[in-house]
């Protein structure tokens, strides 16, 4: 089977269950249920597809497919911020409450985390990416346990809201915020055409790339700020998800066996969604919101990963 047609297998999957999450038990009142789900279902493919590309497109940076820009710290920075937020002013405080002043800030926050930590570490030419993967981890560290000690000193119930913002939802996404995040999509995919054609070549590896023409230095920086955008998008909207872009990528690695990225990102994108919305339909149907998708994912994830640590220690 040629990877076109298994790509028309994922799409044709995605809408099966696209349709199925918003017509399954819709009942008479689909005038309200419909939107609602819609909304939802708008989310679920945004974030799938941007974590799903900015995965992909950093496994080829760094030529390893293990990694994800979880370790740039950017998950981390996330629940710091909104752990200190609930911390210093409380719950019930507008920046808590109006989720556009939140996103603006968690969003606006993390680029400047991010354009900081590329300046600095790229202000010489030739800096290793192992290196910034190695401060993005520390940071990450650091970040994690701040946010860990403010959250012991809190008051019970003000930590309850802080649990809610550790794990992504998709329940009650802001339709406002829904439209910018679309709206910074778009624009980032537009600045990023230019930069497409270089990634078979980028994953051939550094002094490979470089023998062949690229400007890679050039190249890297703008791609790690474009990921940067697009993961800190995503977690601002619905919260972080750690595992589920090591997941859907490796997937349409084994699926597809291919080294054109215009195929797997194509691929790692459908099969995203097909697990973001089979995920959301298990927490609704089966779990009976008991739990979120992002347990699931992560659970899933997480066996996926030390199932690729285990085969690479075999190779």
């Amino acid at each position: 089977m040629s990877n076109k047609v298994k790509i028309i297998v994922l799409v044709v999957l995605s809408a099966l269950l696209v349709t199925l999450f918003l017509f399954v038990d819709i009942g008479s009142n689909w005038d309200y249920i419909l939107p609602s789900r819609g909304k939802k279902i708008l989310a679920i493919m945004l974030t799938g597809t941007v974590i799903a590309f900015s995965t992909m497109v950093f496994q080829t940076i760094t030529n390893n497919r293990i990694l994800t820009p979880s370790l740039i710290g950017l998950d981390s920075l996330y629940l710091l911020i909104q752990t200190f937020i609930i911390f210093m002013f409380g719950s019930t405080s507008q920046t808590v409450t109006d989720k556009n002043i939140n996103f603006i800030i968690s969003v606006g926050l993390m680029m400047i985390f991010a354009a900081v930590l590329f300046k600095v570490l790229f202000k010489r030419e030739g800096q290793n990416i192992y290196f910034l993967l190695l401060v993005g981890l520390i940071f990450g560290t650091f970040f994690e346990s701040v946010s860990s000690f403010m959250q012991v000193l809190i008051d019970p119930n003000e930590f309850l809201v802080v649990q809610d913002k550790m794990f992504a939802s998709f329940n009650n996404v802001n339709t406002d915020l829904l439209v910018i995040s679309f709206v910074i999509v778009i624009i980032v995919a537009i600045y990023f055409k230019k930069f497409a054609r270089y990634l078979d070549v980028l994953s051939l590896g550094k002094e490979q790339a470089v023998n062949l023409g690229v400007d890679y230095d050039y190249v890297v920086k703008r791609l790690l700020i474009i990921i940067s955008v697009l993961v800190s998008v995503s977690t601002a909207l619905v919260g972080p998800i750690t595992f589920l872009g090591l997941l859907v990528v490796n997937v349409a690695h084994e699926f597809l066996k291919t080294y054109r990225h215009s195929q797997l990102i194509l691929g790692s994108i459908f099969i995203s969604i097909i697990a973001l919305v089979g995920g959301q339909l298990l927490v609704e149907r089966v779990f009976t919101f008991s739990t979120t998708i992002s347990v699931i994912i992560n659970f899933i994830g997480g066996v996926y990963f030390i199932y690729l640590l285990l085969r690479g220690r075999k190779l």
